[in-house]
């Protein structure tokens, strides 16, 4: 890493500024006086209390404000339903509060007759806060039980930003695409995800620093808390398999699983029904809204096709998705360079949603540190962040027809909703195709255009390839090392 010679005599990195090397934001700090001058470099001159860390917490706690101010009509009025799609200010926090027992006293799946959809961790979470909801009237206890939890996860967005930041390398101002990001703020109250997305982006932190006992922990913590962090492992699989290099895969992996079962086991112990509920509720349940295989069934039925059932959908979605992990492999073992870590899980996990059986609006949330990482390109986040609010008002919109059988003249009719699950879902491909064409031409990575190979790839950094497949011509080989001098 590239260091300078501060004022006050210690060696500090020069880290990347946006207002320079963006040109979105180039054209954006022109209102302002311009990019960042010599008297205000980074990694040069003293920030005094104005540190990257401290400005990124500080977007963060606003975000995280303007986030519950949007729930504000729910939190005076109450969550009552047609009027909370009305107001988009839905959060699953007060109706799993009221329905699923723990207003009552039910701790998730550990108690009897508990049917909690989620994953351990999330059941523990959403026990131990319903814990911390103090006694009175129906509606107020679901109000503070919404509070305890936004207020929980305002600190875990801190948190993940922090993580994103100090990720290794020379671009923490990238941790403010999740800080400010739109989809944050209005999908980051509605469940439990940013959880789950701290705890993957902390596992790969300690990966990055190839620390991989402590990344398979966190990672396992995360797959208890929501299944997709599991995926990173097959970005991990196909770095190994390029690189020859399973240790990392072993021991991460190895890591991972034993956290997962050892968080998973006393649930399992206590109450195996709870336990499994999770799990029969995931391959039991048919399309789920936004998904692709709802929005087609919602087209069937107004043009009298036939619809997709729930085996159908099952076996269509888990066909695709394995046919698009067929299709990253393929892109992780014919670059000419090896691919980021972060690059491929992003291609990972933005396929699962695409192919999934279900997107509901806080999915959002697991996509935007993954990108920060993989492709920090603000014009592209700023466009894409646009549709997915498009499509967050468009669901709550259509919900208010379903659920209040009101004419479609006062709401959002199905082709218009059909339609901005469509927009959301070719942003999320335009985003991968994006990311391929960076991994094809590393030239218009931004973060290989440091002349760094992979901050994030902890063991496989620099590593020398062991398998790179030729595809339509010959190829020479080339080594990690060599595409970096390249």
């Amino acid at each position: 890493m590239h260091e300078t010679q501060a004022p006050d005599g210690k060696r500090r990195p020069r880290i990347v500024v946006p207002s320079r090397s963006d040109a979105l934001l180039q054209k954006f700090t022109e209102v302002i006086g311009g990019p960042l001058g010599t008297r205000s470099d980074p990694g040069v001159v003293s920030p005094v209390i104005y540190s990257v860390e401290r400005v990124l917490i500080v977007l963060t706690a606003l975000a995280a404000l303007a986030g519950i101010l949007l729930k504000g009509y729910c939190r005076v009025n109450g969550w009552e339903t047609p009027t909370q799609f009305y107001a988009t200010c839905y959060s699953d926090f007060p109706e799993l509060f009221r329905n699923r027992g723990m207003a009552a006293g039910v701790f998730p799946i550990l108690g009897t007759g508990s049917q909690f959809e989620y994953p351990v961790l999330l059941g523990l979470i959403a026990g131990v806060t319903a814990w911390l909801v103090p006694g009175g009237e129906a509606s107020a206890r679901a109000l503070a039980y919404f509070d305890i939890n936004a207020v929980l996860l305002a600190a875990v967005a801190m948190a993940t930003v922090l993580v994103i930041a100090r990720m290794p390398g020379r671009r923490p101002w990238d941790a403010a695409m999740v800080a400010v990001a739109p989809g944050i703020i209005l999908a980051g109250t509605i469940n439990w995800d940013l959880w789950a997305a701290f705890l993957l982006a902390l596992g790969m932190y300690f990966f990055a620093r190839q620390q991989l006992v402590p990344a398979g922990v966190m990672i396992g913590l995360a797959t208890a808390t929501k299944l997709y962090p599991l995926l990173v492992l097959g970005a991990i699989l196909l770095l190994a398999v390029r690189t020859g290099r399973w240790r990392p895969l072993l021991v991460t992996g190895g890591s991972a699983a034993a956290a997962w079962v050892l968080v998973n086991l006393p649930f399992a112990a206590a109450n195996p029904a709870g336990w499994a509920y999770f799990f029969q509720y995931s391959a039991d349940r048919g399309a789920g809204y936004s998904s692709a295989w709802f929005a087609y069934n919602l087209v069937a039925d107004r043009l009298g096709w036939s619809g997709i059932g729930a085996v159908g959908v099952n076996v269509l979605s888990a066909t695709l998705f394995a046919v698009a992990c067929a299709g990253i492999a393929a892109v992780a073992l014919t670059a000419r360079r090896r691919p980021r870590l972060a690059q491929l899980v992003f291609l990972i996990v933005a396929a699962f949603i695409l192919t999934g059986k279900v997107y509901s609006p806080q999915y959002v949330v697991w996509l935007i540190p993954l990108l920060a990482l993989a492709r920090p390109r603000w014009r592209d986040f700023l466009v894409w962040q646009g549709i997915e609010a498009l499509h967050w008002a468009a669901i709550w919109m259509y919900l208010g027809q379903v659920t209040s059988a009101g004419s479609s003249q006062h709401n959002l009719d199905m082709p218009y909703y059909v339609l901005a699950v469509a927009a959301h879902m070719a942003a999320v491909a335009y985003l991968m195709a994006r990311v391929v064409w960076d991994i094809y031409d590393p030239t218009y990575d931004p973060i290989r255009r440091h002349h760094l190979d992979d901050p994030h790839g902890g063991p496989f950094a620099n590593a020398p390839d062991r398998i790179r497949l030729k595809l339509l011509r010959p190829a020479s080989f080339h080594t990690s090392k060599e595409g970096a001098r390249a």
